[in-house]
């Protein structure tokens, strides 16, 4: 039997009514992720959503997180991201017993034939990521303590620079190379999936696969120049599915929002 693991990220959701960057409504934009994953043919066994759940990490939009989440008939986990408040997160789901209350949200879960270790990198009051010596020790901890089933490492901020300079200067700033000693030194994690980016992104870390996923709302604009402005466009939506088949490998699908004419037979 195959494990589907989807990953929704940075959803940014505001209060009812309000606007990120006082023009984008991102409620139906969730509500339109959470409708294509419940039409897909092969239901995901869980959802885990990485990071900058909410704009400002205020408990009315949790409020309105929750209510937008009831819908998704799933278990689904949830991260913090740098937009995101670790207090005000919890209080807004208190039946999610796995974010904790300790100084950072960290939890390792199993999902069928998979497990899910998911390590915090925000930093209150910045927008750039860390990981820290606890929260690194944790992590040696969290691996050392099953080294056979197949693992994913989830986490808001990537441990790699992308190009795009101005999401470079808010990435992880620190802690990138300890982790990536970690990782390699478990060969059963298989991937570390990331959100923050706003895009689908590749690449290799560690000796295996690192990605980072598309917004359900909106993308971070794609451009290499030193002096490109920070700015978001409407690309096409999205959201990554990670499934660990029966034959031992872990592919990726990335998943558009939507719907779309068809199917229809080849002829």
């Amino acid at each position: 039997m195959n494990t589907l693991l989807a990953q929704v990220t940075d959803t940014h959701i505001r209060e009812p009514g309000q606007l990120a960057y006082g023009r984008l409504d991102t409620a139906p934009y969730l509500s339109a992720a959470l409708g294509t994953l419940m039409r897909m043919p092969q239901k995901p066994d869980a959802v885990i959503l990485t990071g900058d759940l909410t704009d400002f990490g205020r408990p009315g939009e949790y409020a309105h997180l929750a209510k937008l989440l009831a819908s998704l008939n799933m278990p689904f986990y949830l991260m913090p991201g740098n937009h995101d408040d670790r207090d005000h997160l919890r209080d807004g789901f208190p039946n999610h017993g796995y974010l904790g209350t300790g100084e950072f949200i960290q939890f390792s879960i199993k999902v069928r034939d998979i497990r899910i270790v998911a390590i915090d990198t925000t930093e209150p009051g910045l927008s750039s990521g860390r990981l820290c010596a606890a929260r690194l020790d944790w992590l040696r901890t969290e691996l050392a303590a099953d080294p056979a089933t197949p693992t994913v490492v989830a986490m808001h901020h990537p441990p790699f620079k992308t190009l795009i300079g101005h999401m470079d200067e808010i990435g992880l700033l620190e802690g990138g190379g300890e982790l990536e000693s970690i990782i390699a030194a478990h060969p059963n994690v298989k991937r570390v999936i990331c959100g923050h980016l706003h895009r689908t992104i590749y690449t290799g870390f560690a000796g295996i696969v690192a990605s980072t996923a598309p917004s359900p709302a909106h993308q971070v604009c794609l451009d290499f120049g030193s002096g490109a402005d920070s700015a978001w466009n409407l690309e096409p939506p999205g959201f990554h599915l990670h499934v660990w088949n029966s034959a031992g490998a872990l592919l990726t699908h990335a998943i558009p929002i939507g719907q779309f004419e068809g199917p229809y037979p080849y002829l």
